[in-house]
């Protein structure tokens, strides 16, 4: 593998804010017992501006950056959706291009492909 992982990619990070670190960390923490993602940076205080219904909004969030393959987007995506407290969570996924190629390797190898059902949250 080239030592820049620059090749045909699956591995995707995805982006997902939360209301706060705790909520974050509950997410972070279903999806990495789900195998669904192999690592989860949490970020918080971070500042948001955004529409929603019809206004400007403001809110301090905390940002999930998670990394994953494209195979489990569906099923992060779900499981966001059911772990989450806001009606409509982001959930924005961009392709991985390259990197350290043992990196991507690592994360292809640590989670687990074809889930079918998503365990329910403790």
């Amino acid at each position: 593998m080239p030592e820049t992982g620059h090749q045909e990619n699956d591995i995707i990070a995805i982006f997902v804010t939360a209301s706060n670190e705790k909520e974050a960390e509950k997410i972070a923490d279903f999806l990495l017992k789900q195998k669904l993602v192999a690592c989860a940076n949490i970020i918080p205080g971070i500042s948001s501006l955004f529409w929603w219904e019809g206004k400007k909004e403001s809110a301090r969030e905390t940002l999930l950056i998670m990394k994953s393959t494209l195979a489990n987007l569906e099923e992060i995506i779900r499981a966001v959706r059911k772990t989450h407290s806001y009606t409509v969570p982001e959930v924005i996924a961009i392709p991985v291009i390259g990197g350290n190629g043992h990196y991507l390797e690592w994360v292809r190898k640590t989670v687990s492909p074809n889930h079918t059902n998503i365990k329910e949250v403790k």
